[in-house]
């Protein structure tokens, strides 16, 4: 019987674009789903923006447009970077929607009448420059555990900690780096230990990998707190039913997106949500057609493995028959860089390569394990020109246009060597499938690609180049078990490759390939003219697409190179416009992930400001702590990858090491007017 499956992706953040790295846990779905349904299965694809928090309230605020306006925005682009990567969703939706409000407050009430939310209050930071209570990841500061440095207010990145912003040692707003103070505010919490046992059994009945399993029982080993689940307004969310300026924490409503898509896609296609995500029994079983899986990545673990499933338990839902959980993608061995230029946006990659290069290296990558995959820049180039081209396309170029050209584009019949080849292609099945099934795709690549050298060593045993000059229906023959051999090849392939894939149906005249043609066989049959499958990849794009990724817009510019061309002239009336004041610098230090860049926080005869500043090539953080320096006051704050910018100190030069700082005379003040 085919199997009913419900798959969900970790939702991104509507808060900027698509990259590298998240495609690495978006294709690895798309790979999945697509092959359960080459096995006939029906595998519903489910997945949305996460809309809501205090970033998405404060970029919008930056940009000068309300929340609803950049989460719609962002859900175009999201969704258009998708569809660019050709992973099909059977619902793209988004969290700031009336189902997922719905089934946020019917969770909600369900666990406070279970007895499983409590209200006390509880000692939050605020930041008086930012006039607003700061979430868990607008406070960094040193991890209270492995006193490692830089870690967000929720969670270290080194050590896997969790704990509350006042937790931090030396904390600050990430936004404008001032020392946050603490403020009383009643929240409300989800008893998490409440569930330790139902979890437990659900961990071992195999819920998770094995490696992921042994950090959860970590946690449970530390015990397990009550989590907030409340924040205090300015937010963007959704209220707590009963409250006017109490708030959803985004985590609580962001897995619930999961269970809204599903209803949205079934309410427009008359399918019983009850049937695919059904409540549970007395008992807590639960009984449904489908199966369902969530795949995240390695970073939300803690979230997913125990307060979702902890929250579907108290509220009477169904979790999860497991959670596939993957690693992070490094580049070259490293984090991705901007500065570097390995910082790779969905769009700018599709400006230079073909969307299923990346496909198919990552595939090759992949498998059953949270470990981390490196996508290194020459291996890639290597592997798409000898696999992709040289190994698979290259049996199609070989004997498709030889058919077309010299044998009317028929097919004959297999010989016994022609079926003995097929039936070593054929003997692979079994093994793909289950590599698939189980996740192992660089498995299954590593044997599809000693399949395809099977068959191009058939090609070079019975030389078709040759034979053609003198037999043609032995030829005929030939490229008979050569074009079956491209077909299996590309069954196998079409989980990862589905516009390649189309391009061989095309070419061989034939219908949607699924796993169950791999036992019938294309014989006396007339092919399509050839057309080439897939290009080689020119190092001179992978450089181009680099080079566009680097870091281009500087916070801090420097004075235009004297070669330039002038910009637009302005009016007295424009420059007058400009408040150029005094500031002292208080702290400078550098930005991670940055190379370029420099945080500065001054003093400006009033509240401290913080800039992002472009002179870390000429600068050391050191040199500038007591500078004075001229100040672009009323410069319209910017919300950038690395925080916020409010405003801009005054430098010039050429670039690198020579930028000089415009600073001010001696006796002057912090908020001085220049101008």
């Amino acid at each position: 019987m085919p199997r009913k499956i419900v798959v969900t992706s970790a939702l991104p953040y509507a808060n900027g674009p698509i990259h590298i790295g998240h495609l690495v846990e978006y294709l690895q779905t798309d790979i999945w789903v697509r092959f359960q349904k080459m096995c006939g299965n029906e595998c519903l694809y489910f997945c949305a923006d996460d809309t809501h928090g205090t970033p998405i309230m404060i970029s919008a605020r930056a940009a000068g447009i309300s929340p609803e306006q950049l989460i719609e925005q962002m859900h175009k682009e999201h969704k258009a970077d998708f569809d660019r990567f050709y992973i099909e969703f059977d619902n793209y939706y988004s969290t700031h929607s009336p189902e997922n409000k719905y089934f946020s407050e019917l969770i909600f009430n369900r666990l406070n009448k279970a007895g499983s939310i409590v209200t006390r209050e509880v000692e939050q930071t605020y930041c008086e420059n930012c006039k607003m209570s700061l979430p868990d990841r607008f406070v960094r500061g040193t991890c209270p555990r492995c006193k490692a440095e830089d870690q967000y207010g929720d969670s270290c990145e080194v050590c896997s900690a969790t704990y509350q912003p006042i937790d931090l040692i030396n904390p600050c707003c990430s936004t404008c780096r001032a020392k946050p103070i603490l403020q009383i505010s009643m929240h409300y919490f989800f008893k998490l230990a409440d569930y330790e046992q139902q979890l437990k059994d659900l961990i071992a009945g195999g819920h998770t990998q094995k490696s992921v399993a042994n950090k959860l029982d970590e946690w449970f080993k530390a015990g397990l707190r009550d989590w907030d689940i409340s924040r205090d307004g300015p937010y963007f969310g959704f209220k707590i039913p009963g409250e006017e300026n109490k708030f959803f924490y985004v985590w609580l409503d962001a897995p619930i997106g999961y269970m809204a898509s599903a209803k949205n896609y079934c309410d427009k296609n008359n399918i019983d949500f009850d049937n695919l995500w059904p409540g549970t029994n007395s008992a807590g079983a639960s009984s449904s057609e489908y199966e369902l899986y969530h795949f995240i990545g390695k970073d939300i673990m803690y979230f997913h493995a125990l307060f979702f499933p902890a929250m579907l338990i108290g509220a009477g839902f169904r979790t999860a028959d497991k959670l596939f959980v993957h690693g992070f993608l490094t580049v070259n061995g490293e984090k991705m860089s901007k500065s570097r230029g390995t910082f790779i946006k969905a769009s700018t990659y599709v400006k230079h390569l073909s969307p299923e290069y990346l496909r198919y290296y990552y595939a090759s990558k992949l498998t059953d394990s949270i470990e981390d995959i490196d996508l290194r820049i020459e291996d890639f180039i290597n592997k798409t020109n000898s696999n992709l081209v040289g190994k698979f396309a290259n049996l199609a170029s070989r004997s498709g246009p030889m058919l077309t050209k010299k044998l009317d584009g028929r097919l004959g019949q297999l010989d016994d060597r022609g079926t003995e080849l097929i039936n070593k292609l054929t003997a692979a099945k079994d093994r793909i499938i289950e590599d698939y099934e189980n996740l192992k795709f660089a498995s299954a690549v590593r044997t599809i690609i000693s399949l395809a050298d099977e068959a191009n060593r058939y090609v070079e045993q019975n030389k078709p180049w040759v034979t053609i000059k003198t037999d043609l229906e032995k030829t005929r023959t030939t490229l008979t078990a050569v074009i079956n051999a491209v077909r299996i090849l590309t069954i196998y392939l079409k989980p990862i490759l589905p516009k390649y894939a189309e391009k061989v149906e095309k070419f061989l005249n034939v219908d949607k390939l699924s796993f169950e043609d791999l036992d019938t066989v294309l014989e006396n049959h007339k092919i399509n003219d050839f057309e080439r499958l897939v290009e080689r990849i020119d190092e001179e794009q992978v450089n181009a697409m680099i080079e566009e990724s680097k870091e281009t817009q500087n916070p801090q510019p420097t004075a235009a190179d004297p070669a330039e061309p002038f910009k637009p002239e302005c009016t007295i009336e424009d420059f007058a416009k400009i408040d150029l004041r005094i500031a002292k610098v208080i702290k400078a230090e550098a930005v991670e992930g940055a190379d370029k860049l420099l945080r500065l926080d001054l003093d400006v005869g009033g509240p401290e400001k913080s800039v992002l500043a472009a002179i870390a090539t000429a600068y050391k953080p050191e040199e500038l702590t007591g500078k004075i320096v001229v100040y672009f006051a009323n410069l319209k704050p910017r919300q950038m990858r690395f925080g916020l910018s409010e405003g801009m100190i005054l430098a010039a030069g050429t670039g690198g090491k020579d930028i000089f700082m415009l600073s001010a005379d001696t006796g002057v003040k912090p908020g001085q007017k220049v101008l």
